[in-house]
């Protein structure tokens, strides 16, 4: 459909599970039916005024963003916007999720982004409710982005690590410059009266030499409606930095484990947090809202630069080729991806986990953890997590205090 193409293979010399091992028409043939996209990655600037060290686009395995235009093309993002619209009349979506990302989102100018949020409304709305986001390191943020955003009710999620020091440990410019101080300022206009309603929370990349409570509390200082804990991506060929996967221990979730009593314990809740919900939901028999622990089908779609339709791009820290896609067919690009075993595998719940996540006592709760941190070399995803134990030891210290507060309203309640 027009600019918008799934990608062509260069990689195809790795053959794993799930390309390898997961028959899609043997499982559409017993029942099974992929659930259509419903929200869509839009890379409408492909680099970053950042350089994290940790970033899995620019720092790991995949150097595919080296070919990618710097911006998305207005011609291309009216392609993805339509393509998305059929696929929702298809489907009969009632509504999608679009998320405008990068690299760095905002380096596409003012003008820009202004277009592209009318066109997506304008392209999208009339067939689903089009609920609009972005994310954001925060450094560009002015009033002209947030007159935007507010027009065009784009909802704003900022990353930043802590405080000054933790943040600025791995978040600094191509120079070697400090972005704590930009990104303190950007978010002190996002959280101004005028702008509050637009801040959708913070995304925080874990960093364990970096005390926890210290961390929470300079996020919280933003007093954010959400704070999101991301485990720095790693797997078993790359594991993650201070990884205990050679000496058992589980440093992760310790560190998270002293945020998560401070947090549960607090008189008042100080701010949502996506982990700490979602374990807590699925504990009691709820639903995840991420793709971090559970087993909920992902239904999520990444659209590139250049109008590449990939898989989630977390899934470039494995290996270079690991996000493409390449069904064939004639029709759009998003239906034909649903045939993918590449795509089945975030679907199909329980039945793509390893016999040793079977095993274990958690594994709906956990649900194998990211798929991204599964990968192994010789076996592809159908692993644990490399953050296994982690999970496993964080799962049940909070499954822990919240029985305890069950059986106490059983107490009184009685």
């Amino acid at each position: 459909m027009g600019s918008v193409s799934l990608s062509l293979s260069h990689f195809r010399e790795r053959v794993l599970w799930p390309a390898v091992g997961l028959d899609v028409a043997e499982l559409r043939r017993g029942g099974w039916e992929p659930l259509p996209f419903k929200e869509f990655i839009i890379k409408i600037h492909s680099r970053c005024n950042l350089a994290c060290d940790y970033c899995y686009v620019y720092e790991m395995a995949d150097q595919s963003w080296r070919e990618q235009p710097k911006t998305m093309s207005r011609q291309v993002f009216d392609d993805a916007c339509r393509m998305i619209g059929e696929h929702a009349r298809v489907f009969g979506l009632p509504a999608v999720d679009l998320v405008l990302h990068g690299g760095e989102p905002l380096l596409v100018g003012h003008r820009d982004l202004e277009y592209f949020a009318r066109r997506a409304r304008e392209l999208i709305e009339p067939i689903a409710e089009v609920r609009v986001g972005m994310q954001t390191n925060g450094v560009l943020l002015d009033e002209e982005f947030l007159r935007i955003c507010d027009r065009w009710r784009i909802r704003i999620g900022v990353s930043i690590d802590g405080d000054e020091k933790a943040n600025d440990r791995h978040r600094r410019d191509r120079r070697g410059s400090e972005s704590y101080s930009r990104v303190a300022d950007g978010l002190a206009k996002l959280t101004t009266s005028n702008w509050r309603h637009l801040f959708s929370g913070l995304l925080c990349t874990i960093d364990i030499d970096n005390d926890p409570a210290q961390t929470y509390e300079a996020l919280t200082k933003f007093d954010p409606p959400a704070v999101d804990f991301l485990m720095p991506h790693g797997n078993w060929v790359t594991p993650p930095p201070a990884s205990g996967i050679h000496d058992n221990t589980t440093p992760y979730a310790d560190w998270l484990i002293k945020i998560f009593d401070r947090w549960y314990k607090a008189p008042v809740l100080e701010t949502r947090v996506r982990l700490f919900d979602d374990i807590i939901d699925l504990l009691l028999g709820g639903d995840a809202v991420s793709e971090t622990v559970g087993l909920a089908p992902v239904r999520l779609a990444v659209i590139e630069t250049n109008g590449t339709l990939e898989q989630v791009d977390e899934l470039k820290s494995t290996f270079a080729g690991a996000t493409e896609l390449s069904p064939t067919g004639v029709g759009n690009p998003l239906d034909l991806a649903l045939q993918e075993p590449s795509i089945a595998a975030r679907q199909i719940g329980a039945a793509a986990l390893s016999d040793t996540c079977l095993s274990c006592p958690v594994h709906s709760v956990c649900g194998g953890g990211h798929y991204v941190h599964r990968y192994r070399e010789a076996t592809g995803f159908r692993n644990p997590s490399v953050y296994c134990a982690d999970l496993k030891k964080l799962i049940e210290h909070i499954e822990s205090a919240v029985s305890a507060d069950l059986g106490l309203l059983d107490t009184y309640g009685a």
